[in-house]
């Protein structure tokens, strides 16, 4: 009969919760996808009780005696002599996250994850009215416990800290600031540069079947080695990926009604996260080894193929032919280059998700700025529109003509995801660091592309990325990956080669 070790009864325990996350999980999937308006009142309550379950199950006693027996959980010091370097770092990760959790009493995380609920129905409510005056009361309500949050999980420098950090372990507000800044500093010039060319790409706009883009969408999904059997493809009016488990990762989408390129740009974006779940070690599921590092590093594989790939002139060389046979006659005149360039526009608009990504981190850097406002109490939650529309205006020249396509845009702060927003920016700061790396090993990797062949980046990610789970620190996992320090030089260099060449700067 095999021993029973301290590790695997933490291991055993932790899936558990992991289990129930999952379920979780698909409740908030269902809850954007297909449930009737009508069942969210229920929906609130059963994500309340949901959470409620986890929290008891991530803070118990057993749980802790358990954790106990492999790491002193007040010093942080490793206690099991029978641990591998691996199982080392587990345990440490399980501490972080229990005394965290710890930090929120049960009756908090209730009611958190109830609001949260009512106010995602609140916001679609709010962004199809146009009012945000609808939304107010619940916002009101997220931004107050965002800061009671801050509170109870602790910070040295700034609440913001703290919310940040459960989405990018050891990001600080100050760190944040001083690179927003640099980019901001290096990206500004280079746009009002490019605003006085022109660049044509009204092909890409028109009336696009909506059946002809899904179908599109599945060739895509196939080239990048996403599996159908372990995923699926749905609609909702934020699209996004959800994971219960490597083997159920699911994406969804949205049709823009004239644009041919937000659909698959968001199918590239979102299967990006989904191969990273799907990537993860099997056999670790329901330990730190088989999560995500962060949500910084999600973000750096999603804008990776969003990006990196998919606005690359050698991916189109392969799939503008699949497009132009999709859509038989409407692209028929458009050459490999003019097409190029029409998917690089750089050109300043009101939505985050369909920003090019030239002016992407000035939205990004938009929203990081008001929630550090919010949550340390500089700003009000009423006065969002007004200064809204004023920073828009400062940083990209344009102004919102409803509240709808300028502040009720996002779901996040409707999910109380304050912390979140900076991870975006972060995520392309990773992924450019990494593609450094990863064109050092795969030198040709642009002739690969040319002819299709997309699975190689997926296996080189799965090396680097995927099966390390959260073994390492964000940090720890670049260096490793890439045998150098993370900096944010290679995003840098690459906006100014990558535009300067097309826009003849």
């Amino acid at each position: 009969m095999k021993k029973t070790t301290n590790y695997n009864k933490v291991h055993e325990l932790s899936k558990k919760s992991r289990v129930l996350q999952g379920i979780s999980a698909l409740l908030d999937w269902d809850q954007e996808t297909y449930m009737p308006s009508g069942g969210a009142a229920n929906r609130a309550e059963q994500m309340k009780t949901m959470a409620g379950l986890i929290h008891r199950q991530r803070t118990g006693k057993k749980y802790a005696n358990a954790l106990a027996k492999l790491i002193d959980l007040k010093s942080g010091k490793i206690v099991a002599i029978d641990l591998t370097p691996e199982q080392e770092a587990a345990a440490k990760e399980w501490r972080r996250d229990y005394i965290q959790d710890t930090a929120l009493p049960t009756a908090f995380v209730e009611e958190f994850a109830k609001l949260c609920s009512q106010s995602i129905l609140a916001w679609r409510s709010a962004k199809k009215d146009n009012s945000f005056q609808q939304f107010i009361p619940f916002l009101d309500r997220i931004v107050s416990m965002n800061r009671k949050k801050a509170e109870l999980l602790g910070y040295q420098a700034h609440p913001y800290d703290a919310l940040i950090d459960q989405y990018e372990p050891e990001l600080t507000t100050k760190e944040v600031l001083q690179l927003f800044t640099k980019l901001r500093e290096n990206i500004t010039p280079m746009i009002k540069k490019i605003a006085t060319q022109t660049n044509d790409n009204s092909f890409l706009h028109g009336k696009w079947d909506q059946t002809r883009q899904i179908e599109f969408s599945y060739k895509l999904l196939k080239e990048m080695g996403y599996d159908l059997d372990k995923g699926r493809l749905d609609f909702s009016s934020h699209p996004f990926s959800s994971a219960s488990h490597p083997t159920d990762s699911r994406i969804t989408t949205r049709i823009h009604p004239t644009s041919l390129t937000s659909n698959i740009m968001i199918i590239l974006h979102e299967a990006g996260h989904a191969l990273y779940e799907m990537g993860l070690p099997l056999e670790k599921f329901g330990s730190p080894l088989g999560d995500a590092r962060s949500l910084g590093v999600h973000e750096s594989q999603s804008r990776w193929w969003e990006t990196r790939i998919g606005l690359s002139k050698p991916f189109w060389h392969h799939f503008l032919p699949l497009l132009k046979e999709t859509f038989k006659g409407q692209l028929d005149h458009v050459v490999l280059d003019q097409f190029y360039k029409g998917v690089n526009k750089v050109e300043p608009g009101f939505i985050r998700v369909e920003a090019d990504e030239l002016t992407y981190p000035l939205h990004v850097i938009l929203r990081f700025e008001m929630e550090k406002g919010l949550i340390e109490g500089s700003m009000k939650v009423r006065e969002i529109p007004e200064i809204w529309n004023n920073k828009m205006k400062d940083y990209l020249g344009i102004t919102p003509s409803t509240n709808s396509e300028g502040c009720l845009q996002d779901i996040h702060w409707s999910m109380g995801a304050f912390g979140y927003f900076p991870t975006y920016t972060m995520g392309n700061l990773y992924a450019a660091h990494l593609f450094e790396a990863f064109s050092k090993d795969h030198p040709d990797w642009e002739a690969h592309v040319a002819k299709g062949e997309l699975v190689f980046i997926k296996d080189w990610l799965h090396q680097k990325i995927y099966k390390h789970g959260r073994r390492y620190s964000t940090h720890e996992l670049l260096k490793e990956a890439t045998g150098k320090p993370f900096t944010a030089d290679a995003y840098l260099h690459y906006l100014k080669d990558k535009y300067s060449k097309i826009y003849k700067l």
